[in-house]
């Protein structure tokens, strides 16, 4: 049975998240069940899926990717850095372009032009034709120029 027909189970029977239950699964499993749960729009379930999931896989790429993404559904932006930061430490030059995009925008969110920028060009050192990190990096672009023109430091 797959952990999100457990899920379903058990939130028929009134309980849900049970640890024995969850650590049955490999990270790529909840990985797989939160995202369905989002696609079914089941969001405070799969917020708590990614919790229990980082609880029990705290250093997988599943679960700082998911539980990234889920913190910038959020808008918790400081977490969603923190935890897509981890993940390019992580990944090192394995990092996927989503990954440096995703970032990004959470660091812009973050208040966080400068760092931002590095990471944009940083993703562009690796990617130089992904479309969505040019174009992160000519909004940034812009912004420091703005920024520059008005007397600001950035």
């Amino acid at each position: 049975m797959s952990l999100l027909q457990e899920l379903m189970n058990q939130a028929a029977n009134g309980s849900l998240l049970q640890p024995h239950l969850i650590s049955r699964f490999s990270a790529t499993e909840i990985r797989e069940s939160i995202q369905q749960l989002v696609a079914t729009e089941q969001i405070e379930l799969a917020y708590a899926l990614g919790d229990a999931g980082m609880s029990l896989y705290p250093n997988s790429e599943d679960m700082l990717a998911i539980n990234g993404l889920l913190a910038i559904m959020r808008q918790e932006w400081q977490q969603a850095v923190d935890l897509l930061e981890e993940l390019t430490q992580l990944q090192g030059e394995q990092t996927q372009p989503f990954t440096y995009v995703m970032l990004v925008r959470a660091l812009r969110c973050n208040l966080e032009p400068a760092r931002a920028l590095e990471t944009v060009r940083k993703g562009l050192k690796a990617f130089p034709d992904q479309l969505e990190l040019v174009a992160e990096s000519l909004a940034l672009d812009d912004f420091s120029d703005a920024m520059s023109s008005t007397g600001q430091s950035h």
